[in-house]
């Protein structure tokens, strides 16, 4: 079997954290005999500053012929000027609408080693497991008109009905793989798309009689998230609103640098982590690069089937944390403080010893 991946690194630590992600994906490649075809494309900032454009049309080709692409992450304080059709977050925006990548799935997963790294309470943290389920190619980020001029700025939040339906869908499929439960996020009390994205959702659960579905406004579900995480399963959500909420999501389980996503449309998926480019720390051997690793694991989990390699990557990331490695952005006193670089290898370490320890039945974490 062989895999064509569109490797597009970005801008600050992007580089780093892909180049770590694809040395665990050749790692994987050889236990499984698995053949990669991986192509590196340029994207953000540095596109902009060879290319003039944040996503040139050869990356984007390149991503159209691939099985999967995986991103770094782009930004910089140096291209914050530039209009926003030139800013690097510009590229992401036309890549998942031109990839119709209209789900975004981002987990919410506390490693049991690392339950005490949160600002939350550990007795409230623990057991949390969800994810956030955002629609990403509608919504007010894409809604016309939008402007502004000297005196007022505007812009449009609508969605379609088939845009709602399959998000909503896909939420409702996922579910039945955990625990069978949905809350459908909003804010229908003022909002007339929310309504109407109430009234699509409940339409679609008819097909889904065994789902239990909830609906929450948005922002009591901000508070329920920090308050009490654990009642969640699957949180389904509009752009804005998932944008908002799987950030939070984020902080409680102790650092962004810690969520992996995946972008997926019906033809194409796109992995990266939720992070941003970090540009304070690039160069400097200092990233996390568990949350890249972990899309990595999501990758193969869900546009390969190779639910196998996932769960040893993901096991090889808990051992590591149960070990006390820590980089600087979940660093705390008692533990080991270890680089971008270090990291990688221990995860790396602890994958060959999971893999050798299950073969012969004998896994302990």
């Amino acid at each position: 079997m062989t895999i064509k991946i569109t490797l597009l690194p970005g801008d600050g630590i992007g580089p780093e954290i892909t180049d770590a992600a694809v040395e665990v994906m050749k790692h994987v490649a050889e236990k499984f005999d698995l053949s990669m075809e991986l192509t590196e494309k340029a994207i953000g900032g540095n596109a902009y500053d060879a290319f003039g454009t944040p996503l040139p049309d050869d990356t984007l080709q390149a991503c159209y012929e691939s099985d999967a692409v995986l991103l770094g992450a782009v930004g910089g304080y140096q291209w914050e000027e530039l209009p926003h059709h030139l800013k690097p977050e510009a590229a992401l925006l036309k890549l998942r609408k031109s990839l119709e990548l209209f789900a975004n799935i981002r987990p919410a997963r506390v490693y049991s080693s690392f339950s005490g790294d949160s600002s939350l309470k550990k007795e409230v943290l623990q057991g949390t497991d969800f994810i956030v389920l955002r629609e990403l190619t509608g919504g007010i980020y894409f809604g016309q008109p939008r402007g502004y001029d000297a005196e007022k700025g505007w812009n449009t939040m609508v969605y379609q009905k088939h845009e709602i339906e399959r998000i909503a869908r896909r939420a409702f499929e996922i579910a039945k793989q955990r625990s069978g439960r949905v809350t459908s996020v909003d804010k229908a009390n003022v909002l007339e798309v929310s309504q109407f994205w109430r009234n699509v959702v409940a339409e679609v659960h008819k097909d889904y009689p065994q789902i239990e579905l909830n609906n929450m406004y948005v922002d009591n579900a901000a508070m329920q998230i920090v308050r009490d995480p654990r009642q969640f399963d699957v949180i389904v959500t509009s752009n804005l609103f998932g944008d908002i909420l799987s950030d939070i999501a984020g902080m409680i389980t102790g650092s962004l640098g810690m969520l992996p996503s995946a972008s997926l449309g019906e033809k194409y998926a796109l992995y990266e982590p939720v992070h941003g480019s970090a540009p304070d720390i690039a160069g400097q051997n200092k990233a996390n690069p568990i949350a890249a690793i972990a899309s990595v694991a999501m990758m193969f989990a869900l546009s390969f089937q190779m639910t196998k390699a996932a769960d040893l990557i993901e096991k090889a990331i808990e051992r590591t944390l149960a070990q006390g490695k820590r980089t600087t952005d979940i660093y705390s006193e008692g533990q080991t403080l270890v680089s971008t670089l270090e990291m990688t290898q221990h995860i790396l370490d602890n994958f060959e010893e999971i893999y050798n320890e299950e073969a012969l039945g004998v896994f302990t974490l």
